[in-house]
């Protein structure tokens, strides 16, 4: 199939195709998100946790130990760089114990993961009024900070 070849309407049914095969696997939860529904899968997975009900506030899985983690991915590209994760809301409200970030290059493998507490999250993170919630951005010197632990090689074994 060559892309270059469809039109606008026909791309982005391919792209619903691609999506709702997803679901299908049970990869994806919905149909809205896939980068973060896909993140949350991988980390899920291989790191043997139980996914929350989509509708849980503040958290995404519990380990074994009943420690909430929230998941958050970003794929990074040659036109956008930044790594920069999706709003962090009530951050103060302490709702997670964990923070798992992955970060993506544009074939959406792994050049970064990492599991950050929330109290370090709450160090480095930036409250920003317009959109009333905190921004975490997954460069140094949060990564070169010894209370984050690497996930990486964990999650592409």
């Amino acid at each position: 199939m060559n892309l270059k070849e469809l039109n606008p309407k026909q791309l982005l049914q391919l792209q619903a195709d691609a999506t709702n095969e997803l679901l299908m696997r049970k990869i994806v939860r919905t149909q809205n998100n896939p980068l973060g529904d896909y993140t949350e899968w991988l980390v899920a997975k291989y790191l043997k946790l139980d996914l929350a009900n989509n509708s849980e506030a503040g958290y995404y899985a519990m380990d074994a130990n009943d420690v909430k983690i929230k998941i958050k991915g970003r794929r990074v590209t040659p036109k956008n760089k930044s790594t920069q994760l999706s709003a962090i809301r009530n951050l103060n409200e302490k709702d997670f114990d964990t923070l798992i970030a992955v970060i993506y290059n544009e074939s959406f493998d792994i050049i970064e993961a990492v599991s950050i507490p929330q109290i370090v999250v709450a160090e480095y993170a930036t409250y920003r009024e317009h959109v009333n919630a905190h921004i975490l951005f997954i460069k140094d010197p949060l990564l070169s900070d010894a209370r984050m632990k690497c996930t990486k090689q964990i999650l592409i074994s």
